[in-house]
């Protein structure tokens, strides 16, 4: 069980301000999660392979191709700032 005063060091840790009774409710809120861990922690999970989601994602997004725009020249006259063949773009590191 979690006590109003740990819920109170946590939250200054994480520089949130609580009340006595927002305190309260996430002690309890707080012990109702480390109860249902303990019960998962009674599971037998020696064959259980680690997993990293409970159900398989596969990526739905488009292969990278390579697509050259046919008109270069189209592109670099709407730069602000072309140089050459080239877009001339501000400087955003440090020297040193």
């Amino acid at each position: 069980m979690i006590d109003k005063e740990q819920v109170h060091k946590v939250a200054n840790l994480a520089r949130l301000e609580m009340t006595e009774a927002e305190e309260e409710t996430m002690s309890t809120q707080m012990s109702g999660i480390l109860e249902y861990f303990e019960q998962l922690s009674e599971l037998d999970t020696d064959n259980v392979p680690p997993t990293t989601r409970a159900i398989d994602v596969s990526n739905v997004t488009r292969p990278d191709e390579l697509h050259p725009y046919p008109n270069r020249e189209a592109i670099l006259k709407e730069a602000p700032d072309p140089d050459g063949d080239f877009f001339r773009v501000p400087k955003i590191l440090n020297e040193g």
